[in-house]
């Protein structure tokens, strides 16, 4: 929190008439949290003799000398940040705060203990010349509240030279491309015969048939046959030259399309919390068509363009030089343009692109949750957001199309300005009889083939652009690399037992620390429940344990062999998930069993169902295994959706198994059925079962009690509820909760537990 904003604090006037004479502050924090973690504007100051805190829930002030003895911890649990003042023997004070506040109390912490530590020397706190990301921890430039490490990838303009790296995606088709150019430089070629031939039409034969000379009929005919040998050549070229570089180009733009999917999914789960699926959807789709587009059709015109500039243009200086350097007169004035407009178009159709995104996403979101919507009848409220959308979409469409819509015609009139001063020069020559009428109507042909392609050359920029920004938005993906690299040199995997050993490790998301010291040794073929309150860290350890993020301290160890030496793939072909909330896919049944071993047997798919109790009620769906599922399992209760996901699981046979609140949503028959098919599926296998229904970890051998990342406790049920600690109060919060009637809702509990209670 920086000085400034501190001194709006209401209670900054009091807090300087409580200063001591020559008592100088070295830095305020304002937190947002009273003890009792509501919302009120609470103050910590840090001076040279003291420490000064103002409390919102007492309405009063404390404070503290500074000695060597005091020290500042801080903390976060469950998303919300900690201040501790502790002392050798107790704590003196407590603050809390949200977590975006989280890097200023770092370091006004850093800065209370160096304080602490130069027993005396004064340290004055350093203005906060800038601001720091919540995410990445960079600075943030004065003035601005958008991180330029985060946002690098929204707002670094994309440079048309970010075309040229699609060059591996062309190298494969080479001998195409090659083909293609030299059909171009014929079909080009070709097309500037026909002005030629018009010097001696109009010298030879028209200009003396209107002095009185006859006609030669040969001469006409073999003019007039050229004439047509070279539009039939250019045609022929020209069509084999479109048709060899149109399949070039989709081939490029498909290997484009498959190489971005393929990096994509190898890609870690941060990368994806951080991104929309309609944005993704939207790269790997609408931008590789429009770089399909640009190079098979633009890219072409652009490069047939340069050519028949530079072929005109020294056709037209063998005619006639003075004429020639007449006609470049133009060009310097629409090179200006092209310059001037180019970045606003680049920047421009990357905005549109980005618009569009926020279109496509609003579309992603409300699709696959029209349940939902329709549920709590918000068709109204999304259909408004996509109104927005599309009208910011629409804004940023007309604030280019401004720019655009005046570049073109300037163009033209600039292209037809110069054919004017052309036709007056020309009529000079022709009156001082430097040259003939054939050789100036020649030249006026050529001349507006030249404006012509300087025209079309002009309107390239605006598609050149588009390319440019959305190949510089695939490469964004392409260029990105997994936070959960494959090791160069994997150590294979090989008869897994199981066994996982976690040693030390500690995990941040961003700059809040989520696991910190844990250790924990499961034996092969053990099954461990995990239970604490929501944001403990249960789902952050096993999303460790699956290595979908890696650890940032420490390591884990599976059969002695650290994750990070291990080949991601190879590694969870052993691992079995069976989540909360589990996705099926659009496909038949079977399909969906058969996901993590495509290549099963029938009688395999039916066994796995069978032992997941699914196979009853699949017999009885219209087509059995065959029947369709629809998107995200729509049309089976969440129940069987459960138990195909643990069929699944079952078919590949994993070695380690994860079950992440597998039985939390649903009613209690479903989950009597759903934990038979539980009771197969953990047969031989490491489990690790987070629950917060403890009646699914009747069957665990070791119970490990999680508290703010840290294990707090382990053992059997009996061993921790004697030890009456963390894991007995969470029990009894269970067990002795009541419903709204005021009646007491028992969980269903295994009959140890409920053996256990009456004891008590």
């Amino acid at each position: 929190m920086s000085v400034e904003v501190s001194l709006q604090h209401p209670r900054w006037p009091e807090l300087q008439a409580r200063l001591l004479p020559d008592e100088n502050v070295l830095a305020p924090l304002e937190v947002d949290l009273d003890s009792q973690t509501r919302f009120a504007r609470g103050l910590l100051v840090l001076t040279d003799r003291r420490l000064l805190a103002w409390d919102p829930a007492g309405a009063q002030w404390s404070d503290w000398p500074l000695n060597f003895g005091l020290r500042m911890q801080i903390s976060d649990h469950a998303g919300v940040g900690s201040l501790e003042l502790l002392d050798a023997e107790r704590r003196l004070g407590l603050w809390r705060f949200t977590l975006q506040m989280n890097l200023q109390a770092q370091r006004w912490q850093d800065l209370f203990t160096r304080r602490i530590e130069s027993g005396g020397v004064q340290e004055q706190a350093q203005p906060d010349e800038a601001e720091y990301c919540p995410s990445c921890q960079a600075p943030l430039p004065p003035e601005s509240e958008e991180c330029p490490a985060c946002a690098r990838e929204l707002h670094t303009p994309p440079s048309t030279w970010v075309l040229l790296r699609l060059a591996r995606f062309a190298k494969p088709y080479q001998g195409q491309l090659l083909m293609g150019f030299l059909l171009m430089l014929g079909s080009t070629g070709a097309t500037l015969v026909a002005p030629y031939l018009s010097i001696p039409l109009m010298d030879r034969v028209l200009i003396p048939f209107q002095a009185g000379h006859k006609i030669d009929p040969w001469l006409v005919a073999l003019i007039l046959s050229g004439l047509f040998g070279a539009s039939l050549v250019s045609w022929l070229l020209g069509w084999a030259k479109t048709y060899i570089l149109a399949l070039a180009s989709e081939r490029i733009a498909a290997d484009l399309r498959t190489a971005t999917f393929e990096h994509l999914l190898s890609l870690s789960l941060e990368y994806f919390g951080n991104k929309r699926t309609g944005d993704l959807m939207s790269r790997i789709g609408s931008e590789t068509d429009r770089i399909s587009v640009f190079l098979s059709l633009h890219a072409l015109d652009f490069i047939t363009d340069v050519l028949m500039l530079l072929m005109t243009a020294t056709i037209l200086f063998s005619i006639n030089p003075w004429l020639a350097l007449v006609t470049l007169v133009p060009l310097p004035f629409i090179s200006w343009m092209i310059h001037l407009v180019r970045d606003r178009l680049r920047t421009g159709f990357e905005k549109i692109d980005r618009v569009w995104g926020e279109v496509t996403s609003v579309l992603a979101d409300t699709i696959p949750g029209v349940r939902v919507v329709k549920a709590f009848a918000q068709e109204k409220r999304e259909a408004e957001r996509f109104r927005v959308a599309n009208a910011n979409n629409l804004k940023i469409n007309d604030k280019l199309n401004k720019t655009w819509s005046l570049f073109g015609p300037t163009v033209s009139l600039l292209t037809e300005f110069g054919l004017l001063v052309v036709w007056a020069f020309g009529i000079y020559l022709v009156s001082k009889q430097e040259i003939t009428v054939g050789v100036l109507t020649a030249f006026i042909a050529y001349i507006g083939r030249f404006y012509g392609r300087m025209d079309s050359m002009s309107r390239i920029v605006s598609v050149t652009q588009k390319a440019a920004a959305g190949a510089k938005r695939i490469f964004d993906i392409l260029d990105h690399q997994s936070n959960v690299p494959d090791p160069v040199n994997p150590v294979p995997l090989q008869n897994c037992k199981g066994g996982i050993q976690i040693q030390d490790i500690g995990f941040r998301y961003g700059n809040r620390a989520v696991i910190r010291g844990l250790s924990l040794d499961i034996k092969p073929g053990e099954m461990i429940g995990l239970v604490g309150h929501s944001g403990s860290g249960k789902s952050t350890l096993v999303n460790l344990i699956c290595r979908f993020y890696d650890v940032t301290e420490g390591s884990i160890r599976v059969d002695g062999i650290d994750l990070r030496r291990i080949g991601v793939a190879d590694y969870r072909r052993h691992i079995g998930l069976v989540l909360q909330e589990p996705f099926l896919f659009f496909g038949t049944i079977a399909e969906n069993i058969a996901y993590g071993k495509p290549e099963a047997t029938r009688a395999e798919i039916v066994a796995a169902a069978r032992a997941a109790h699914a196979h009853e009620f699949i017999l009885r769906l219209p087509q059995g295994y065959d029947s369709l599922v629809g998107e995200r399992g729509q049309g089976l209760s969440g129940g069987e959706r459960q138990r195909i996901s643990i069929a699944r699981a079952l078919l590949i046979d994993p070695r380690i198994l994860i079950l992440d609140e597998a039985t939390s949503s649903v009613d209690t028959e479903t989950e009597k059925e759903i934990q038979k098919a539980l009771d197969n599926l953990v047969k031989g296998r490491t489990t690790i079962a987070i629950a917060h229904r403890l009646s699914t970890l009747r069957k665990a051998d070791r119970l490990v009690v999680m508290d703010r990342g840290q294990v707090v406790e382990e053992g059997p049920h009996d061993a921790l509820m004697e030890k009456r600690g963390a894991y007995w109060r969470l029990y009894e919060a269970q067990v002795r909760r009541v419903d709204a009637d005021g009646e007491q809702v028992m969980p269903m509990l295994p009959p140890n537990l409920n053996a256990h209670t009456a004891q008590q």
